[in-house]
C-alpha cells in the first residue's frame, strides 16, 4: 500500500446502498493507489475502470460510459487540471473527484473553478474515500431524478399534453411543431376552453426556450391599469400604493415566452405599448421616462373574430399584423367527436390517479358524450367528468350520472328526501347544501364548485346552520 492512502481496512467499512452501478475511472500513475481505491469502490457497488496516464483516461472516457472520475492532479505528461478541462468540455455531465498532493490547496481551488465536484489531499483514507464516493452517487441520484421530473413535466407541457388523432389535430400538430422552433410570434385561434395555453405551452417547452420562463398572462381578466403595470412593470411613486418599484413580466420572462391570452381584450392605449414593445425589443415602466430593453417571444391567443375587431377600430392592424407572423387554429371538440372517447379517457385516468378510485364511463354514457355538442370545449368535458366522478359512488359512470344538458332528461337531485313532502325554500337549500357536502365526504371546495356558490357563501350558510366548519 503506498503512503498516498492511509491504512484502512476494507472490512471495517460500513456497506451503504450500492450507487445503482456507477461506472468509476480512477487516474492515478501508481499502481498500488489503483488497486486499493478499486478494492473501496467495488464494495460500494461502483464498477471501476483503471488509467495511469492523462492520454489513457482520455481514451477511456472516449470509449466507455463513465460516471465518475477519481483524478490526481499530478501526473505525468498533460497535467492533471488539463485534463480536467478537456474532461469537462467533452463530458460536462461526469462528475470529478480530484486528488492533489499535501499543501496544495491552491490546485485543487483551480481545480473546483474548472467544474471539479470535490478534492482529497494526500494522503487520504479509505473512509473519506467511501464517504465521498457516496455522497457523489447520492447527488447523480438527485441529478437524474430531476432529469427525469424535467422530462415530464415537459412531456405533460409539451405534445404529450395535447389529445387527439382527428385529421383535424394532424394539421394543428405540424404547425406546433413547426413554431417551436420559430423566433417569431405565434397567433393562437380557439373558442374558449378549446386549450389555447396548453397549446401555447407545447410550443415553448418543445421548442429551444424550455428551460426558460414561460409566463401567461389573461389579458381579459385584468383592468386596464393593472395590466399595464404588470406587463410593463413601474417605478417607485409611479400611483398611489406604488411603494417601491416594481419589474414587468416582459422583462421577468427574460430569454423566454410571455403568453398574453385573450389578447383582444387589450386596451386600444395598451396596444400601441404593446406593439412597439415588440418592434423596438424595449419597454417603458408606468412612470419611468427610461428604456428598458427586453428580450421575450410572445404568444398571442383570443376567441375573438380579430379581423373582425381590425375592421371596426377595436384592434390595431399593426399589432395584428405583428402577432399573426405565424397563426393556428385549434378545432373545436365538436369538429372532431372522435378525440371526444380518447380525451375522456384521459381525464379518467388522472382523476383516478388523484383520487385513488377508478373510474371508467358506461356505453350509454359515453354515446351521450359523442352526441353532445359540447359549446364548453374540453374545459366542459373536464369538467363534466370531474362533476360525474366526484357524485358517483361507483366505479363505473352511467348516462343518468351526467348532468341533464347532455342527455336532455331532468337531472337526478343531489339530495333526495325519505318522504314525498314539499318543503320551505330555506329547509331544501340547506338539505342541499349539506346533503352534497356529505357526498362529497366533507370536500366543502368541491361541494361549493359543483352548487355554484362561493366558498365565503357556503361557510356563511353552515355557520347559519350551525353544522361544522
Amino acid at each position: 500500500m503506498t503512503a498516498a492512502i492511509a491504512p484502512s481496512s476494507f472490512a471495517a467499512l460500513p456497506l451503504t446502498e450500492a450507487p445503482a452501478l456507477l461506472n468509476l475511472l480512477i487516474v492515478d500513475d501508481e499502481r498500488t493507489v489503483r488497486e486499493a481505491c478499486r478494492e473501496a469502490a467495488a464494495a460500494l457497488g461502483y464498477r471501476t475502470t483503471g488509467a495511469e496516464s492523462a492520454e489513457h483516461a482520455l481514451r477511456v472516457i472516449d470509449a466507455h460510459n463513465i460516471d465518475v472520475v477519481l483524478l490526481d492532479l499530478k501526473l505525468p505528461g498533460a497535467g492533471g487540471l488539463e485534463v480536467l478541462r478537456q474532461l469537462k468540455q467533452a463530458r460536462p455531465d461526469i462528475e470529478v473527484i480530484v486528488v492533489t498532493g499535501h499543501g496544495t490547496v491552491e490546485s485543487a481551488v483551480q481545480a473546483m473553478k474548472a467544474g471539479a465536484y470535490d478534492f482529497m489531499t494526500k494522503p487520504f483514507s479509505l473512509e473519506e474515500l467511501r464517504l465521498l464516493l457516496g455522497r457523489v452517487a447520492s447527488h447523480l441520484k438527485l441529478k437524474t431524478e430531476n432529469r427525469v421530473l424535467r422530462e415530464k413535466i415537459r412531456s405533460r407541457q409539451g405534445f404529450g399534453s395535447i389529445i387527439g388523432r382527428a385529421p383535424e389535430m394532424d394539421k394543428l400538430y405540424r404547425i406546433i411543431a413547426k413554431a417551436a422552433h420559430s423566433i417569431h410570434p405565434v397567433l393562437i385561434l380557439g373558442e374558449s376552453g378549446t386549450g389555447k395555453e396548453m397549446v401555447a405551452r407545447a410550443i415553448h417547452y418543445s421548442g429551444p426556450l424550455r428551460d426558460k420562463p414561460f409566463i401567461p398572462v389573461d389579458c381579459g381578466s385584468l383592468v386596464p391599469t393593472l395590466i399595464e403595470s404588470e406587463l410593463f412593470g413601474y417605478v417607485k411613486g409611479a400611483f398611489t400604493g406604488a411603494m417601491q418599484s416594481k419589474e414587468g413580466l416582459l422583462a421577468i420572462a427574460e430569454g423566454g415566452t410571455v403568453f398574453l391570452d385573450e389578447v383582444g381584450e387589450l386596451p386600444v392605449d395598451l396596444q400601441a405599448k404593446m406593439l412597439r414593445a415588440l418592434q423596438e425589443k424595449e419597454i417603458r415602466p408606468v412612470g419611468s421616462t427610461k428604456q428598458v430593453p427586453i428580450n421575450v417571444r410572445i404568444l398571442a391567443a383570443t376567441n375573438r373574430d380579430l379581423e373582425h375587431a381590425v375592421a371596426h377600430g377595436a384592434f390595431r392592424r399593426d399589432l395584428y399584423f405583428r402577432l399573426n407572423v405565424l397563426s393556428l387554429r385549434i378545432p373545436p371538440l365538436r369538429e372532431r367527436r372522435q378525440d371526444v372517447p380518447l380525451r375522456a379517457g384521459h381525464i379518467l385516468e388522472r382523476l383516478s390517479q388523484s383520487s385513488g378510485r377508478a373510474h371508467e364511463l358506461s356505453d350509454d354514457a359515453m354515446k351521450a358524450l359523442l352526441a353532445y355538442d359540447w359549446p364548453g370545449n374540453v374545459r366542459e368535458l373536464e369538467n363534466c367528468l370531474e362533476r360525474c366522478c366526484a357524485l358517483t359512488s361507483g366505479t363505473v359512470i352511467h348516462m343518468v350520472d351526467l348532468p341533464s344538458s347532455l342527455t336532455g332528461a331532468p337531472e337526478r337531485a343531489l339530495v333526495r328526501t325519505s318522504e314525498t313532502r314539499i318543503l320551505p325554500m330555506a329547509d331544501l337549500e340547506k338539505q342541499t347544501i349539506l346533503g352534497t357536502i356529505a357526498q362529497l365526504n366533507g370536500d366543502k371546495l368541491m361541494a361549493a364548485k359543483l352548487l355554484g356558490i362561493g366558498k365565503t357563501t357556503l361557510y356563511r350558510k353552515l355557520k347559519e346552520y350551525g353544522a361544522e366548519l
